[in-house]
């Protein structure tokens, strides 16, 4: 939208939103397991944040083998969170403080505990047999193909029973749907309608790329040098069991349920893919498929300014006309900004998000982003992810981003009652805790609602168009809108900005905010401002 003028029915353009780890935000009943009303008690929290809409990871059913991953019930919640009534409630008291709800849809897999797969093993000719991804083994006995398990391993298991192997491109307990199958996308075209008749204003789409696979079934090719590590270690190019493009098929067909609301309901993707071109992809002709997809190139990009504007300015040059940008620098299953981005210096946060708040595009907030939070202490005997248990310690799993929000400094952390055991370790509340920072204006939290609230206030910064601008190396200037730049300095040393004409609407350095500029503006190392004319 290069107008710069905010459009109702596109609520979302202008808003952040914010993604919550349920198991993870706060614990309203002492297990050590966060829930429902845990979330329904803290939403003040994110009112007072700014935050439009919400992302809640699975609270679906779920046997946990890969923690709400593994859905064995898509039209329920899990007894662990709450009930459907607290759902209802936390979509109605969020609606009370214009925050909209949504949530996770998993539709690559199942649980192996799903009623559709228990079925599917009682024999061939079950009713929910072709629900899900069957083949026969080669003559020697060995899976069909060579596809390989993003959680290592083939992505085959053997049926003894009926002889066939079953696909799942992740865990062996999270079976593959059958995309191919019209009564799957009958089945979830009713629950999109399900959750959305409840009031849920749409859904983050687990793997999305990745929901439909070559028809044929054919081999992967080998991987190279050139291609991502991870596929480098499994030794195939992950070509015919993902991103295919039939999967646009189906996110058109959800896109048309989804404009049938009013107001319409969110398509967001995530679209873990390694190229900008592909990503682009997943928006269609702009209005037609996703609302907006994850952006990982930038995600996994380094923390300097060259690299992150690249990755910025190329989605820009790419994206079709309507379409919308969605920015992160971390979620559950990537180690948070805070730690991978920052090192945990403050002042490396506060510039990280900075750039979040202002690039045009819809934000997204992991929890504990808006106070610095960084990654937990997690040890060997501590672990529960099952990708962390096998490739230990070459690659320790996601536990570490799933830790408990720290609300206060004492013990429980706020999060849970002093004394009891949480499901993963905390991080030493009194270290980092949002009762600390309220009121303390140079405190990450309190900087982060001012760039909120500045972006709130400004159509430029809400939806207006992003300009490139010229700067230094090591630094990153642009433009917003029609009298909005953007000055970031990502370097160690003071850099100059010339030619600045405006007032600072906010900046890392709180003294500089309302500070008439003419001219030339000297930014400290790792700082920005925000200035509007």
């Amino acid at each position: 939208m290069a107008s710069g003028h905010r459009d109702p029915d596109r609520w979302w353009h202008g808003g952040v939103f914010y993604q919550i780890y349920p198991r993870s935000f706060a614990d309203s009943d002492g297990d050590g397991v966060g829930d429902l009303p845990g979330i329904i008690a803290k939403l003040d929290h994110l009112a007072r944040l700014g935050i439009r809409g919400v992302w809640l990871s699975p609270v679906t059913c779920s046997p946990n083998r890969d923690w709400g991953y593994d859905v064995s019930d898509y039209r329920d919640i899990d007894p662990a969170y709450g009930t459907l009534d607290d759902l209802d409630t936390l979509v109605h008291e969020a609606g009370r403080r214009d925050i909209r709800i949504l949530m996770d849809l998993v539709p690559n897999h199942t649980s192996d505990q799903h009623a559709w797969f228990v079925d599917a093993l009682s024999g061939r000719d079950s009713v929910h047999r072709d629900y899900y991804v069957w083949a026969d083994p080669k003559p020697d006995g060995s899976p069909p193909n060579n596809w390989m398990s993003i959680f290592g391993g083939p992505a085959w298991e053997l049926d003894r029973a009926s002889g066939q192997y079953f696909l799942h491109n992740f865990e062996g307990a999270q079976p593959d749907l059958n995309w191919w199958n019209e009564d799957v996308r009958r089945e979830f075209d009713d629950i999109l309608r399900f959750w959305w008749d409840r009031g849920v204003a749409g859904f983050r789409i687990d793997v999305c790329n990745m929901m439909i696979k070559d028809k044929e079934l054919r081999d992967n090719p080998p991987a190279t040098g050139d291609d991502p590590l991870e596929q480098q270690f499994m030794g195939v190019r992950a070509v015919y069991n993902t991103d295919r493009p039939e999967a646009h098929d189906i996110l058109r067909r959800w896109r048309a349920i989804a404009d049938a609301y009013d107001p319409e309901r969110l398509l967001i993707g995530e679209t873990n893919v390694e190229q900008l071109p592909t990503l682009v992809q997943f928006y269609g002709a702009g209005r037609d498929e996703l609302h907006g997809g994850f952006n990982f190139v930038f995600i996994n990009a380094p923390f300097e300014a060259a690299a992150l504007r690249t990755v910025v300015e190329g989605t820009e040059a790419l994206i079709p006309e309507g379409a919308w940008p969605i920015w992160t620098g971390s979620n559950h299953d990537v180690s948070r900004l805070s730690t991978r981005w920052a090192g945990g210096d403050p002042a490396k946060v506060k510039v990280a998000l900075l750039v979040l708040l202002t690039l045009r595009g819809t934000p997204f907030l992991y929890q504990g982003d808006e106070i610095g939070l960084t990654d937990g202490p997690i040890e060997r005997g501590d672990v529960l992810d099952e990708v962390g248990a096998r490739f230990w310690p070459y690659y320790k799993g996601r536990d570490a981003e799933r830790t408990p929000m720290p609300w206060s400094g004492g013990p429980g952390g706020g999060f849970s009652a002093p004394g009891v055991r949480t499901w993963l370790p905390m991080a030493d509340p009194a270290v980092c805790n949002v009762a600390d920072q309220e009121g303390d204006p140079d405190s990450v939290l309190e900087f982060c609602r001012r760039v909120i609230a500045a972006r709130a206030a400004s159509d430029d910064l809400a939806v207006g168009a992003y300009g490139s601008l010229d700067s230094a190396e090591g630094t990153w200037a642009f433009s917003r809108g029609a009298g909005t730049t953007v000055l970031l300095n990502m370097s160690n040393a003071a850099a100059v900005f010339d030619g600045v004409r405006g007032t600072v609407a906010v900046a890392t350095g709180r003294a500089l905010e309302g500070t008439g500029i003419e001219g030339d503006l000297v930014l400290p190392a790792w700082s920005g401002a925000v200035v509007a004319r």
